[in-house]
């Protein structure tokens, strides 16, 4: 985790959540800071080695958001969750009621998968798809992945650099999913492609998703203002 970036992201949702809008951050990195903590060489291959450094990871990355929040007097709240969470109906209504009832109190939700009791089995995978699955439930109005690039582009940049941002995506089709290479964009866990399909279930429930540039948090103040920025796929009502 780049702290500095990570003060800075800080700083403009607590701008954004002091100008009235209400707020939801998905966050991973748990796993990677508790490599960090243990001052293990390298990141555990196995699973239990995965979920004992997520245990402790992320008690740091709470620390370090409810430290950076607090600074500009906002509490935040931690919801873990798993794939299983969200399929069975009752634990869905659950974190439903808590998500909810959290933003009437004017907390900060922010959410990260249950690392450390997650399997294969019961894991939602990646947190593109973990943000878009809480943007539906959540009933938002937008949804704003953060990566390594400034949206979809036309090629891969790393080997193309004239390659085109794509500033806007009324219809998923083969020819959008075509450019969604494994190869770039690979912030997290899954590259583009599930920022992909994250956007056809954001999508598909009328919610419009955007594609930004992790490394410049400030574009967020120009989402606010709904000026174009990274790509935006845009939502229909089925």
């Amino acid at each position: 985790m780049n702290i500095r970036h990570v003060e800075n992201l800080v700083k403009v949702l607590s701008d954004l959540k002091n100008a009235g809008h209400e707020i939801i951050l998905v966050s991973s990195g748990a796993i990677g800071m508790g490599v960090g903590k243990l001052g293990l060489k390298e990141r555990p291959e196995d699973m239990p080695g995965k979920q004992a450094a997520a245990a402790v990871g992320q008690c740091e990355l709470m620390y370090t958001y409810d430290r950076l929040f607090s600074e500009y007097n906002h509490t935040v709240a931690q919801i873990l969750l798993t794939g299983d969470d969200l399929e069975r109906l009752d634990r869905r209504q659950n974190f439903e009621n808590t998500l909810f009832r959290l933003l009437d109190y004017g907390a900060l939700p922010i959410l990260n998968e249950n690392d450390t009791m997650a399997t294969a089995e019961i894991s939602v995978g990646d947190n593109d798809t973990l943000g878009a699955l809480v943007a539906v439930y959540a009933e938002a109005d937008l949804l704003i992945l953060l990566s390594d690039i400034d949206g979809l582009l036309t090629d891969d940049p790393h080997n193309n650099p004239d390659a085109r941002i794509i500033p806007l995506v009324e219809t998923i089709d083969d020819s959008i999913r075509s450019l969604a290479g494994e190869s770039y964009g690979r912030q997290g866990t899954g590259g583009m492609i599930t920022k992909i399909n994250a956007a056809e279930i954001a999508v598909s429930h009328g919610i419009d998703m955007i594609i930004s540039n992790g490394a410049k948090p400030e574009l967020l103040y120009d989402i606010a203002e709904g000026k174009p920025v990274g790509t935006r796929f845009v939502g229909r009502n089925v």
